[in-house]
């Protein structure tokens, strides 16, 4: 798997930002970082984003920085200079996927059909775009499509909010959700950067939907369905781990545990 595609699936929700004002995205890129989001899909509804994605990166160079609404071979190449890492589209438009896959950059054009996400795998992609989800079937159709493309994983973006996107989470055919509800255009705008904030802080808290059960040798087990995911984010809120730990159990699955806390998958 593509290192930066990893990435979106371990941070989880990737919010798909409107910038009005290049000038607003340091401050927005800090805000997601603080709240537990490193991740942006800045959409190029608006002029000011490739300056946005440049801005972002030096603010926050370790934040994984893509470009949404890319329509044109151009915009493409606009993102890409200015330091976008991923490209999404809302539709497949081959030029567009050959010239992202030519520059070494993950492409996720939008599929709503099985005869889209047969036109991406035959472009020898393995991870697109379901968009609009919610509109388009949900999660119901991701099964549904996935079940003949066995390789092919799908990030919804369209109607997701706090209160259905951690059910797409718990499917491991989603690499990640993309999501709006954390970065409200207006908010931005008027640069409440600490509602951002918060609603970055909590969206990861409803993802995680963490369960913690004591066992019997003493030991505290966080039960999780994506404990990759888990354990990123725990790590970004303080908890520490022993990575030399880390063992593969007969589902393939890596667990990580320390002197105090183990990982499993629920």
């Amino acid at each position: 798997m593509d290192k930066i595609i990893e990435k979106l699936g371990n941070i989880g929700i990737v919010p798909v930002v409107v910038i009005d004002d290049a000038s607003q995205a340091a401050p927005l890129a800090e805000a997601l970082c603080k709240g537990g989001l490193p991740a942006a899909e800045v959409t190029f509804r608006t002029a000011a984003a490739a300056e946005a994605i440049s801005r972002m990166k030096k603010a926050c160079p370790d934040m994984v920085v893509g470009a949404g609404t890319v329509l044109t071979t151009a915009q493409a190449d606009a993102a890409i200079a200015a330091g976008a890492q991923f490209i999404v589209s809302p539709g497949l438009d081959e030029d567009v996927v050959r010239r992202c896959q030519a520059k070494g950059v993950p492409m996720l054009p939008g599929c709503a059909t099985p005869s889209e996400v047969g036109k991406a795998a035959a472009l020898g992609l393995t991870e697109v775009k379901f968009f609009p989800a919610e509109q388009a079937g949900g999660l119901a159709m991701i099964r549904a499509m996935a079940a003949p493309f066995k390789d092919m994983r799908f990030m919804p973006t369209g109607g997701l909010n706090a209160k259905n996107i951690g059910t797409y989470l718990e499917d491991p055919r989603i690499i990640a959700c993309g999501g709006s509800f954390m970065v409200d255009r207006k908010k931005i705008a008027a640069g409440d950067f600490e509602a951002v904030c918060k609603a970055a802080s909590d969206a990861v808290d409803v993802m995680l939907s963490l369960t913690f059960v004591k066992c019997t040798d003493g030991v505290t087990e966080l039960s999780s369905k994506m404990p990759e995911r888990a354990v990123f984010h725990l790590k970004n809120r303080g908890v520490q781990f022993d990575d030399s730990t880390a063992v593969c159990d007969e589902m393939g699955i890596v667990s990580i545990s320390s002197a105090s806390l183990r990982i499993v998958r629920r």
